[in-house]
């Protein structure tokens, strides 16, 4: 990873492939003492390098086990582009990505059903005076990959 040394490097690899390892499981993992994981994840911190600690939940656990991908393109490209803010409200909407192409935003949704993504689109035609493009994904071999440190 670029503009960090070894041992840091080490200590993001081993907590983003487990955010719960204790300091002194850090410690052991890259030849440190305790207190000098603990400063040095602190100063990762401090940098925002680690910029935070979460549960991976699984959406089908929770009653959301339909995803999709939702590209919304302006009607008028002239428009404030203010799709983010105008959408936040929607807490279907995992993420949302500005991206380059036709589109401007992609999203990431996540919906109980057909008739829940069906709701939610009109719900985003709405607060965002755009068109859609829905892609509903099937599978997700993987997810939440960690880059590459």
């Amino acid at each position: 990873m670029t503009g960090l040394e070894p041992t840091d490097a080490a200590i993001v690899r081993a907590l983003t492939e487990d955010g719960r390892r204790s300091f002194t499981e850090l410690a052991e993992h890259v030849g440190l003492s305790v207190s000098a994981v603990h400063q040095r994840v602190r100063r990762l911190e401090q940098r925002g390098v680690l910029r935070g600690y979460t549960a991976r939940v699984d959406p089908e656990q929770l009653g959301m086990p339909m995803t999709a991908l939702i590209s919304l393109t302006p009607f008028d490209p002239s428009a404030p582009d203010d799709y983010p803010k105008r959408l936040e409200h929607l807490s279907q909407i995992e993420s949302c990505y500005s991206v380059a192409g036709d589109e401007s935003y992609i999203l990431l949704v996540r919906v109980a059903s057909p008739g829940g993504l069906e709701e939610l689109l009109q719900q985003i035609r709405a607060a965002a005076n755009v068109s859609t493009r829905t892609t509903v994904v099937l599978s997700t071999p993987y997810e939440h990959r960690s880059p590459a440190v």
